[in-house]
């Protein structure tokens, strides 16, 4: 399996950038895209390390937020055959507010796409792809999280899902990990993830605040309960990251450009 960051906020190897995150992901059996980013990054960047978004046969939307999803109407033009993956709420009304109010949302039009597939909760695609949601979100909650809105209130990030691959080392793929990194982790644990890839949410991408020490340690130390090799990016933050790898051996960061081999 290999995994490739096309879109992601920081490149060590002259990539561009963009707040954002797209993963592309070789398989067995698939070749599949998690996420694509807010706009024409992920094109510039795909076509830059040779991957044909043409041939990708299946894509997952992990939440209903533009910087994951902008290039969604973009990547259907080039791809007429995967199959998107997408919680049915992934397209409503997203915004944060800080403190001005800004809509973050995805194109609701897209959601009538014959290609998309609206799921409402947790789905298994088939034996080497299931995908999760998280509804347990109590234990080590990001403050990063409370300027996020959904038409009702409060974001409760129902919207957001998880994608476990497994046949091999099970791998376990996150887009901001807006339910809690540590909660995602518990109900992943059936599935005995040995690598974890994503975001955490734990700094504000418009302040630059990162979450207190305090809430880190706390993560850290749930996270290391686990035997699993991380691989964090985006919305983390440098900071948070800087901080867990400190605690964490098998903490890594995953930059635009960078290639993992399982």
């Amino acid at each position: 399996m290999k995994i490739t960051a096309l879109v992601e906020n920081r490149s060590d190897c002259g990539l561009k950038t963009k707040h954002g995150l797209s993963l592309y992901v070789e398989t067995p059996e698939h070749r599949i895209l998690f996420d694509v980013g807010p706009d024409d990054t992920l094109f510039e960047n795909s076509e830059t390390r040779g991957v044909d978004l043409s041939t990708i046969d299946t894509m997952i939307l992990s939440h209903g937020h533009y910087d994951h999803g902008g290039a969604l109407e973009k990547f259907l033009e080039v791809n007429h055959t995967a199959k998107v993956y997408a919680q049915r709420k992934a397209f409503e009304k997203h915004y944060a507010k800080n403190p001005a109010v800004k809509d973050i949302s995805i194109d609701p039009d897209l959601r009538t796409n014959a290609q998309v597939v609206l799921l409402d909760g947790d789905y298994t695609i088939d034996n080497e792809l299931t995908l999760f949601t998280v509804s347990n979100t109590e234990k080590c909650h990001s403050g990063a999280n409370d300027v996020l809105y959904s038409e009702t209130g409060q974001d409760d990030f129902s919207h957001e899902q998880n994608l476990m691959i497994l046949g091999g080392v099970p791998v376990l793929i996150m887009g901001c990990g807006h339910t809690g990194v540590v909660n995602i982790l518990e109900k992943a644990a059936a599935y005995k993830p040995r690598v974890c890839v994503g975001g955490y949410h734990l700094f504000n991408p418009d302040t630059g605040a990162t979450v207190p020490k305090t809430l880190l340690d706390d993560i850290a130390r749930e996270m290391a309960k686990y035997d699993i090799r991380y691989y964090t990016c985006h919305c983390t933050g440098t900071e948070a990251y800087a901080y867990l790898a400190e605690r964490l051996p098998e903490m890594h960061y995953l930059a635009c450009g960078d290639m993992i081999e399982i």
